[in-house]
């Protein structure tokens, strides 16, 4: 049984992780994000859940990674500041494999920037923010449907790949207005549990270690340094450090192909859209309106991995061309597996293109 609903972007983000099995929500209220941590408030201590507000954004991602080794579905929402401070503990995160969900609803930056007003300029902090070599994944609503359906789905590749995963939402998918269909499910694929008597940390054949989870009787050490297999630090051998670091990128981008996730529309289109959250609805209102331009478009809805092969489903195509609410982030990325010219169409301000702006692009033919 399904039902239908007319949700903000940000109940609609609660709602998915609540229907994934999320059951701990731990953080710190920041605009345009707020609305994700109060209804999880309101929702979670009638499910039996965990809401806990913290001190700060720093202390929310280290609350959740906390509750996730307990074996809870958790979560953290945050903005562009709060973002930053968690970058520490995302790093932390990543190499103690802990499986988590991030939502970062984007607003304008640097700095406090423009609180109320939408972009796009985190999408290379939530690949490359914390330091050191590693791999997530990141997921692009574009609509409140997907909110929910992406962030239910963000739970699901965490927990699959022992990763941070990230729900890079922007302000207009937060705060906008839609009706949605809510299914009576949602899948739901628990993380794998650890054999007993194989080491914590030992990888299976796809590279992912099975969970110890906290309370079972597993003995396992969890710590930030490099370690072997059984959890101990062991900082100073080149060759364990090489090896775990390339393991905890592989066991991403071997998979890469496998995880992505887009749609190709008029795939023969000579002149071809790349696009993800807000900005994809206006090259859709273009297209629409514009049929006469030959224009296709690719609309990404996981970013990170990038799905390069994707790039190969227009064949005709003799430019990229990518509006983004940033000043090119991931047009830089497309860029490396092009093999046309890549058009970067920034916006800056807190505004989306208008279908004006993007049509003017697309009859630029240069």
């Amino acid at each position: 049984m399904t039902r239908t609903e007319f949700w903000q972007g940000n109940t609609a983000c609660a709602e998915g992780a609540l229907a994934a099995g999320c059951r701990f929500f731990g953080g710190y209220p920041i605009t345009p994000s707020t609305e994700v941590a109060e209804h999880m408030a309101a929702k979670l201590p009638k499910m039996n859940g965990v809401f806990i507000q913290m001190e700060d954004e720093i202390a929310g991602i280290a609350s959740v990674i906390g509750a996730s080794w307990t074996g809870m579905r958790a979560m953290t929402a945050t903005s562009g500041p709060g973002f930053s401070l968690m970058m520490e503990n995302i790093g932390y995160a990543a190499m103690t494999e802990t499986p988590c969900v991030i939502v970062n609803v984007q607003r304008g930056g640097p700095s406090t920037g423009q609180p109320t007003m939408a972009a796009q300029g985190d999408m290379m902090q939530c690949r490359f923010g914390s330091h050191g070599d590693y791999s997530i994944i990141a997921l692009c609503p574009a609509s409140v449907q997907e909110m929910f359906e992406l962030t239910a789905k963000a739970f699901n590749l965490a927990d699959r790949f022992r990763v941070p995963v990230f729900l890079m939402a922007d302000e207009v998918i937060g705060h906008m207005r839609e009706k949605i269909t809510i299914p009576d499910t949602v899948e739901q694929v628990p993380r794998r549990e650890l054999v007993k008597g194989t080491l914590p940390f030992k990888p299976e054949s796809n590279l992912v270690p099975g969970f110890p989870q906290f309370g079972k009787g597993f003995g396992v050490h969890v710590t930030g340094l490099t370690h072997d297999e059984r959890g101990y630090p062991c900082a100073t051998n080149p060759k364990l450090h090489a090896n775990l670091v390339q393991r905890l990128v592989d066991k991403v981008e071997l998979s890469r192909h496998d995880i992505a996730d887009y749609d190709v529309i008029n795939p023969d289109a000579e002149q071809v859209f790349i696009a993800y959250g807000a900005p994809v609805r206006t090259v859709q209102q273009v297209i629409h309106d514009n049929q006469d331009q030959d224009a296709g478009l690719l609309r990404l809805r996981i970013v990170w991995p990038f799905p390069e092969n994707a790039l190969k489903e227009f064949g005709n195509a003799r430019r990229f061309l990518v509006p983004e609410m940033n000043l090119g982030q991931v047009a830089r990325e497309i860029e490396r597996h092009a093999e046309v010219p890549v058009i970067s169409l920034p916006k800056l301000g807190g505004e989306l293109h208008t279908p004006s702006e993007l049509k003017a692009a697309l009859e630029a033919r240069g």
